[in-house]
């Protein structure tokens, strides 16, 4: 019997691909699409790789709670993708009694990108960010209002538009991996400030926007919720 017989190249290759996505493998999602999707436990899992010039890009979920995301994206500006789990809330501010989430995860530290909050009124029309952590030439949209310690954490705030919607960004003082944050304190603060009214809250997210991740680089959702009242 013949011995098999492998090109030095092609084997490295192998190795390299097994190495990368031997996570993704094991979960029990993963999708390389640019639109993956995958429902679970009323959360919803997108990989939505949106910007141009992205590069690769692979999901993968054992559940809403644990799931992350390999990258390769090449060291350019601009926003590649925003890998993200979604719960729709659906229900005005006022009628919120509590609207609250926790999350922990682990993040290179090389790159750019940052760990954030992404929480949409019902008709699209007011955009607020939470930003947990940041690293490398990432910064956000508008301009710096005020800070403000609320939610459980303390803030630089920035407002402004992309054209289609407002966006509120709230940038954490330090970065963290893990921790709560009363989502619903927060909203509560920008309607008091009288940029916003009575809003339907609608999906409530939390990913990582990822501008660059040159070489390939692992993000990782190790537990994660929303609850609300």
């Amino acid at each position: 019997m013949k011995a098999a017989r492998f090109s030095v190249p092609a084997l490295v290759l192998t190795l390299v691909c097994l190495v990368w996505s031997g996570t993704a493998q094991a979960a029990t999602w993963s999708s390389t699409d640019k639109w993956g999707t995958w429902s679970n436990g009323g959360y919803t899992l997108y990989n939505d790789v949106w910007g141009s010039g992205a590069g690769p890009q692979t999901i993968w979920a054992n559940s809403y709670s644990n799931w992350g995301v390999w990258a390769n994206h090449p060291n350019t500006g601009g926003v590649k993708s925003y890998a993200n789990v979604t719960k729709n809330i659906g229900r005005s501010l006022s009628s919120l009694g509590s609207l609250k989430s926790s999350f922990n995860v682990t993040v290179p530290g090389s790159g750019a990108y940052e760990s954030a909050y992404d929480i949409w009124s019902s008709d699209n029309a007011y955009e607020t960010m939470l930003w947990m952590n940041k690293t490398g030439a990432v910064g956000p949209l508008g301009s710096y209002q005020t800070s403000v310690s609320v939610g459980g954490h303390s803030w630089s705030v920035y407002k402004g538009s992309n054209g289609s919607n407002q966006v509120f960004s709230f940038v954490r003082s330090g970065n963290t991996s893990s921790g709560s944050v009363d989502i619903r304190a927060v909203l509560n603060w920008i309607k008091n400030a009288g940029w916003f009214g009575n809003i339907t809250v609608g999906n409530v997210q939390f990913g990582y926007e990822i501008t660059s991740s040159s070489g390939g680089l692992n993000f990782t959702t190790n537990s994660y919720s929303v609850s609300s009242s």
